[in-house]
């Protein structure tokens, strides 16, 4: 039998997320051989600008699903939240794995949380979203780029270039690295960006043998939660040239949704909130964006100059 050849970026982080899927597959499947297929994107290699400026988030996937398209690769695993709104025409999105922690996490040698950094101090962030609510919350500090994986950004920290960074928690706790995060910045207060901690599976449309055993690791509950967030993204047209942040909450009455649009340069932020049955998660996404149009949020979706 054929391996089943997993397509993942080359970083700590991307390695580990694509050897959890791979032994959850051996787990859900004995007997079953798995590989992985490690790929350089150009969003890993072009490190010097934004992703903003270079072309967005989807350039972490373009070179993995060239592989599954030329049959190198059956499937990719990606971080959700770097996969766009909606998937290039012939692939699917097979699996969501279960969420982990959510939250950004506050990294910092010296400032415990936001509120300790001085008057002046030099976050680093790329994300707008980020960027945005950061503004909102301490608008004396300074905002700078911060790109590479999540070592390098703990080194640029800890080589002095920055008071604080900002990065993921599920990223951190993932690399054993936990003991880095100082606070997090939790929703609803704090929005994370639409499917943050959750893990991807992208396979082939129409790959009904892959599709089938991805079908073991799919979590409803999250997916529920991810469909939500990024149908309003998409309804927001949303891309990582604009601040947008989204967390849906799934109970036993059924979702809540929180959404929010800023701009990164005054950090002012409109915030709307829905609810809806669970077996509208769609629906509820597209409402939530329409509320914060309604509140103006077009006037901070046209991507800032660059």
């Amino acid at each position: 039998m054929q391996p089943l050849r997993i397509a993942t970026r080359k970083s700590a982080l991307a390695l580990w997320q694509a050897e959890h899927v791979a032994a959850l597959l051996r787990q859900a499947h004995p007997g079953l051989r798995v590989e992985l297929v490690p790929l350089s994107t150009r969003g890993d290699e072009i490190l010097d600008r934004s992703l903003a400026a270079i072309g967005g988030k989807g350039l972490f996937l373009k070179e993995l699903e060239v592989a599954m398209h030329e049959g190198r690769a059956d499937l990719a695993v990606h971080s959700l939240k770097d996969m766009p709104a909606e998937l290039e025409p012939g692939f699917a999105l097979s699996a969501v794995l279960p969420r982990a922690d959510a939250a950004d996490g506050f990294v910092s040698l010296h400032y415990a949380n936001l509120a300790e950094l001085p008057p002046g101090a030099r976050v680093g962030t790329s994300s707008l979203r980020r960027q945005a609510q950061l503004k909102a919350v301490r608008p004396d500090v300074q905002t700078l780029d911060l790109r590479g994986n999540v070592n390098t950004r703990l080194a640029k920290l800890d080589a002095g270039q920055y008071d604080a960074i900002m990065l993921a928690c599920a990223g951190l706790e993932r690399l054993g690295l936990a003991d880095r995060i100082r606070s997090r910045l939790m929703a609803p207060d704090w929005l994370p960006a639409a499917g943050q901690a959750a893990i991807a599976v992208e396979t082939r449309a129409g790959d009904a043998h892959v599709a089938e055993l991805m079908a073991a690791l799919d979590d409803p509950e999250t997916r529920l939660a991810v469909s939500a967030e990024r149908a309003m993204n998409e309804a927001l047209g949303g891309s990582c040239s604009v601040p947008i942040g989204a967390w849906c909450v799934v109970a036993e009455h059924g979702l809540t949704l929180h959404g929010m649009v800023g701009d990164a340069n005054t950090g002012e932020l409109l915030h709307a909130q829905a609810d809806s049955a669970t077996d509208a998660p769609l629906e509820l996404g597209r409402i939530v964006a329409n509320m914060l149009l309604e509140l103006g949020a077009g006037d901070f979706l046209t991507p800032r100059k660059l």
